[in-house]
C-alpha cells in the first residue's frame, strides 16, 4: 500500500509540475511572440519611412531583420530557447523542493511542509497526506498494541483451564477406585475446561485469520428468517442455562442475495454478544423490517448501557467493551469488527445504539431482486 501511495503521489505531483511548466511556456512565449511581432513591425516601418544611406550599417542590420525571413525565425527561436531554459530551470527547482519536502511526509512531527507560492496546491496535498499518514500510523500502532495485549491475555488464560484439566485427569488416573459420583464430577469439570480451552484457541485462530485472510464472498439466494431460526437453535443450550429466550418478530419469507456462511457469522456474533452481555431471565428480540430495497434487522437485549465513548469503538478490531480478561464475555474483540467488514462487503451497514434499558444492533442488507 505504501508504494502505491508513493507512486500515486509522484504521478499527481508530476502532473502538477508539468502543467505549471506548460502553462508558463505558453504564457511567456505568447507574450514574447506578441512583443517580437510589434518590434518587427516597428523595424519594417523604420526601414520604409526613414531615408537611409545605402551603405549605412544600421540600415543593413534592420533590413536583414525586417525583410529576411530566415534571420527573423532564427532570432525568434533564440529568444524562445532562452524562455524555455528559464522555465525549465524554474520547474526543476520546483521538483527539487517537492523531493526535499517528500522526506517530511514520513516524519513523526507536526511540522508543516512549506513549498514555493506557485506550488500552494501541491503543498496542501502533501500536508493532507502527512496528516493522514500520521493518523494511520497511530491507529496501526494502537491496533498492534491491542492485538499484542490480547495475545498475552489469551496465552495467560489458556494456562488456567489447561492446568485444571491436567489436575483433574491426573486424579482420575491416579485414584483407580474413585467413587463413580466423584469420577463423573471430575470428568464433567475436565470436559468443561476443555471446551473453555477450545474457545480460547479458536480466538487465537481468529486473530491470525483476520490479519492474513481476505474475505471472499460466495453469494446465493438466502431465506433470512430461516437462517436466523437455525442460528437461534444453535444457541439453545446456553439460552436454557441462562433462562433466556430469543424471539423473531417476523415470519414471512424474506430473501436476500448473500454469502450464507458469512452472513450467518454476522448474526451469530451479534447474538453471542446479546446473550453474554444481556440480563439473565430475559428475552432477546429480533425485529425484521422489510423496506422497498432493503431489510432491516434489529437485535435488542436488556442490559447495562454501553457508554457513548465505547459505543463508537465496538466495531474496531481487538476492541472489547469489557476490558476484563473474562473469556466468557471478553472474547477476542474481533467478532464485531469481522461482522462490520462482512456486512459492508454485502453493500450493507451495521450500527449500534444503547440506552439505560437496552442495547440495539441494527443491520441493513439489500433485498434479493429478480
Amino acid at each position: 500500500m505504501g508504494w502505491g501511495i508513493k507512486l500515486k503521489n509522484k504521478i499527481i505531483y508530476g502532473k502538477t509540475v508539468t502543467k505549471k511548466f506548460i502553462k508558463r511556456i505558453i504564457i511567456w512565449s505568447s507574450v514574447y511572440t506578441f512583443c517580437f511581432i510589434i518590434l518587427w513591425l516597428i523595424i519594417r516601418a523604420l526601414c520604409s519611412n526613414i531615408i537611409w544611406y545605402g551603405d549605412d550599417f544600421k540600415y543593413k542590420l534592420l533590413t536583414s531583420i525586417g525583410y529576411n525571413i530566415n534571420n527573423l525565425i532564427l532570432i525568434w527561436l533564440i529568444g524562445f530557447l532562452v524562455i524555455f531554459i528559464i522555465c525549465l530551470y524554474k520547474t526543476l527547482s520546483y521538483i527539487d523542493s517537492i523531493v526535499n519536502a517528500s522526506t517530511l511526509l514520513i516524519s513523526d512531527d507536526e511540522k508543516r511542509i512549506m513549498l514555493p507560492d506557485d506550488l500552494s496546491d501541491v503543498e496542501e496535498k502533501m500536508n493532507q497526506i502527512k496528516k493522514e499518514a500520521r493518523k494511520n500510523l497511530k491507529l496501526a500502532k494502537e491496533s498492534e498494541q491491542k492485538k499484542n495485549d490480547l495475545i498475552v491475555y489469551l496465552a495467560h488464560d489458556i494456562k488456567t483451564p489447561l492446568t485444571s484439566m491436567v489436575g483433574y485427569l491426573s486424579l482420575l488416573d491416579e485414584v483407580k477406585d474413585m467413587p463413580n459420583k466423584q469420577r463423573e464430577k471430575y470428568i464433567s469439570i475436565a470436559l468443561d475446561k476443555s471446551y473453555k480451552l477450545e474457545d480460547l484457541i479458536n480466538e487465537l485462530f481468529d486473530i491470525a485469520r483476520f490479519n492474513t485472510e481476505t474475505i471472499v464472498l460466495s453469494k446465493e439466494k438466502l431465506n433470512l428468517i430461516m437462517m436466523l431460526e437455525q442460528i437461534i437453535d444453535d444457541f439453545y443450550p446456553i439460552l436454557k442455562e441462562q433462562n433466556k429466550e430469543i424471539i423473531i418478530n417476523n415470519s414471512e419469507k424474506i430473501t436476500i442475495y448473500a454469502d450464507s456462511d458469512k452472513i450467518a457469522r454476522v448474526f451469530n456474533n451479534i447474538l453471542k454478544n446479546a446473550i453474554n452481555y444481556g440480563s439473565n431471565n430475559d428475552k432477546i428480540v429480533i425485529d425484521v423490517i422489510k423496506k422497498e430495497n432493503d431489510v432491516i434487522v434489529k437485535i435488542k437485549n436488556k442490559g447495562i448501557k454501553i457508554p457513548e465513548e465505547k459505543l463508537h469503538k465496538i466495531f474496531e478490531k481487538f476492541y472489547k467493551v469489557d476490558s476484563s480478561r473474562n473469556s466468557k464475555t471478553g472474547g477476542s474483540g474481533l467478532g464485531l469488527a469481522i461482522a462490520k467488514e462482512i456486512v459492508e462487503l454485502h453493500n450493507g451497514s451495521i450500527t449500534a445504539s444503547s440506552n439505560d434499558y437496552e442495547t440495539t444492533f441494527e443491520v441493513i442488507l439489500p433485498l434479493y431482486k429478480n
